[in-house]
């Protein structure tokens, strides 16, 4: 029995890591083709955003109708602080990306990663050790090798940005401290967050987007294509909000972003096999050094756990390679179970 729930959770991290980098990456390049100039010049990000929450709330919403879930009560005043929070860093990082060079906001986004730790040890009194430290720099790095070129910077954007990576980095703190809080999963929390945030979205979204853009979403003239690839990107979006839920959920709101930055990795491959994105030397130099910083990273996280803990790991890792030979068969894995 014990052998069967190492196996599952295994299996299960493995799931949820697969089910982001897939669905996040591939999000990326479906909101690419639709957004692009050269594509359908959907411009309206915002509000494409609340399309994606709308359609997550609804996927909740027929989830607790069928009791394929079961709805736990969480304080409405969290609920709301935690929409606020994280529809501020969606907006935050659309104006950022509007006002700051593409270099600028490249770090903005990699000082999350230090930002989500110093937020983790003022709030929760967590401590990392030097290992852990070491691997976080490497990832930085790696990726900044990877994806800065020019660095501008101005007051509002540099404003703006500041807003961005504070109220992400207290999004993702708070979808694992709300979990363990209420001792809720993922996808219960996620379905209770979505329709709050999806209603502010569609009703401030076009506001936003039309600040953005100087374009009125009316204005808009939506073709069959257009609509099938807002109709791809609400889908790829549910299973990245789940999955993302889920991760933050196993695992930390730290290891969500360095880890999370492989998304960064296939990304650039991919606009390089897909649409022609240029592929330098410095890019795959960059690319190397974040990879090599995530599995540092992994090993400094496997070695800072006691010692049952590493032994417990190393038999999910045994369980894992003989499920990948087809020596074992997985039974009924359910990725919404959060770790304890």
């Amino acid at each position: 029995m014990e052998a069967e729930k190492k196996h599952s959770s295994a299996v299960s991290n493995v799931g949820a890591w697969a089910m982001n980098v897939i669905s996040s990456v591939g999000l990326i390049m479906v909101n690419k083709q639709l957004m692009s100039p050269t594509g359908h010049a959907f411009a309206f990000a915002t509000t494409l955003t609340g399309f994606h929450f709308c359609t997550t709330a609804l996927i909740g919403l027929v989830s607790n109708a069928t009791g394929y879930t079961t709805k736990k009560n969480v304080p409405l005043w969290e609920l709301l602080w935690f929409s606020v929070v994280a529809n501020t860093s969606i907006t935050a990082m659309n104006l950022s990306l509007m006002l700051n060079s593409v270099g600028f906001y490249q770090i903005s986004k990699l000082s999350m990663i230090p930002v989500v730790c110093f937020l983790e040890w003022l709030l929760n009194g967590k401590h990392y050790s030097s290992k852990v430290k070491m691997a976080v720099v490497v990832v930085v790095i790696g990726v900044g090798v990877c994806t800065v070129t020019d660095v501008k910077i101005n007051s509002h954007g540099f404003l703006c940005a500041c807003v961005a990576v504070l109220s992400t980095s207290l999004q993702q703190i708070s979808i694992g401290s709300l979990q363990k809080k209420y001792s809720i999963g993922s996808f219960e929390l996620l379905s209770q967050t979505a329709p709050i945030q999806a209603l502010s979205l569609l009703l401030l979204g076009p506001f936003v987007d039309y600040f953005l853009t100087g374009k009125l979403l009316a204005s808009y003239k939506i073709s069959s294509a257009a609509f099938f690839f807002i109709v791809l990107s609400c889908s790829l979006a549910v299973f990245c909000n789940i999955s993302q839920y889920l991760c933050i959920g196993r695992f930390s709101a730290v290891s969500f972003q360095v880890l999370g930055h492989m998304k960064t990795v296939c990304v650039l491959i991919l606009g390089w096999m897909l649409f022609d994105s240029e592929l330098t030397l410095k890019n795959i130099l960059g690319m190397s050094i974040a990879v090599n910083g995530m599995i540092i990273y992994s090993w400094a996280v496997e070695g800072d756990k006691p010692m049952h803990y590493r032994k417990d790991a190393t038999s999910d890792v045994k369980l894992l390679i003989k499920q990948v030979d087809g020596s074992s068969l997985l039974k009924d894995v359910e990725l919404g179970k959060s770790q304890g």
